[in-house]
This record gives C-alpha cells, sequence and structure tokens, in this order.
C-alpha cells in the first residue's frame, strides 16, 4: 500500500501544479480554453487528493504513524511540491 501511497502522492502534487499553471496562465492568454480545461483538471485534482488523505489515514492505522508525522504529510497536500518533499523525506 505503500508504493500506491507513493504513487497518488506523485500525481497529487503534479496535478496541483496543472492545476495552477491553468489557472496563472492560459486564464490571462486564453479564456475560452481556460474554462475547458478546468474541469477534467480540477476533477482529477479532486480524485487524487481525497484519495491521498484516505490513504493516508489507512497507513496512519497500519503502520502505526506518530501524530506529528501523518500531520506534516496532511499539510503537505495543501503546499506546491509539498508531496514531493514527502516522498524524499518521509517514505
Amino acid at each position: 500500500m505503500l508504493k500506491l501511497f507513493k504513487a497518488i502522492a506523485i500525481l497529487e502534487g503534479i496535478s496541483y501544479l496543472v492545476l495552477f499553471a491553468n489557472m496563472l496562465f492560459v486564464k490571462n492568454n486564453n479564456p475560452e480554453l481556460y474554462h475547458t480545461l478546468l474541469f477534467p483538471i480540477g476533477m482529477a485534482h479532486g480524485v487524487l487528493f481525497i484519495s491521498y488523505i484516505i490513504l493516508a489515514i489507512m497507513l496512519k492505522i497500519e503502520l502505526e504513524w506518530p501524530m506529528k508525522k501523518f500531520v506534516i504529510i496532511g499539510i503537505a497536500s495543501l503546499l506546491p511540491f509539498g508531496t514531493f518533499y514527502i516522498d524524499k523525506k518521509y517514505l
């Protein structure tokens, strides 16, 4: 399950950055394309984020992670590049 969590963490981080890129670059240059891309990118990111949190909870129980580690892993999902940091440092 840890391998799956690592894969979801990387994909969640990538989807977060793609969502930001869509908001920052595409919105200003091509508003029509922005609205076309917003739903699929947002939906993919939402599913990956929820999967990340559920897997983190399951791994906390299974591997008996301390609460501090679990909280750091949870907060990292809210920060850009946070999941990449977690993958290198904690996983």
